[in-house]
């Protein structure tokens, strides 16, 4: 299973960023997505999470109602729509599979694959 993410850039604090994850390999049918970030110097913590059946979203606290999150299962992509960004936000976000379920949404040993990371770097 490879997971290809894409997207990340320079925003100015208050911009928009979609963020990407194309998944191939194998059929997903079940299971479900996630997206991690890490900071320098911080540990890595959870942002979002989807089961590929598009039942139920979870978020960070920290992004909720800021950023959604959503699948294609057509192109087994999923995307990190990131509004209102802020320079806390800034980042290397991961995407994360899990094969069974989405539960626990935001324990990271609980994802099965990963991606390599994409930079988010937001500017105030």
């Amino acid at each position: 299973v490879q997971l290809q993410a894409s997207g990340g850039g320079l925003v100015p604090a208050g911009g928009s960023l979609r963020l990407s994850c194309a998944a191939s390999g194998r059929t997903f049918s079940s299971g479900a997505m996630g997206w991690f970030r890490q900071a320098p110097g911080k540990e890595r913590e959870f942002v979002a999470a989807i089961p590929w059946s598009s039942i139920g979203t979870y978020y960070a606290d920290s992004v909720k109602g800021r950023f959604t999150i959503s699948t294609d299962n057509a192109k087994n992509t999923v995307y990190l729509q990131m509004n209102s960004l802020r320079p806390e936000d800034t980042a290397i976000y991961y995407c994360a599979a899990k094969t069974v379920g989405v539960l626990p949404a935001r324990r990271i040993e609980s994802y099965d694959y990963w991606g390599q990371g994409t930079q988010v770097t937001v500017s105030s």
